[in-house]
């Protein structure tokens, strides 16, 4: 099962796959700017994000990864957008060798 949430929940090494850009109600203008810039920096639906930074002060602004980018957002912008989160990877022990 994966964890659906906004970019802007991310904390630092997490990785996922957006799943949707924007709110896709272009009732606002500021909305439909904000969608259209985001999707000229490679934020489109598919593309693999990794959070690999956070600001010191209010935890903003965050930087990521995405595909081969580095991108650096306001956490109120990375709100537009929803990822699906990868599976925690397991952290068991190695075996012991013999």
């Amino acid at each position: 099962m994966t964890n659906v949430i906004k970019l802007s929940e991310a904390r630092v090494g997490q990785r996922g796959v957006i799943t949707e850009v924007g709110s896709h109600c272009h009732h606002q203008v500021e909305d439909v700017e904000l969608e259209r810039r985001l999707l000229e920096l490679g934020f489109v639906e598919g593309a693999r994000v990794e959070l690999i930074h956070q600001g010191l002060f209010g935890r903003d602004p965050i930087a990521m990864k995405v595909d081969d980018m580095r991108v650096a957002l306001r956490r109120k912008e990375a709100a537009s957008l929803t990822v699906a989160l990868d599976a925690a990877p397991d952290v068991s022990l190695p075996e012991a060798a013999e």
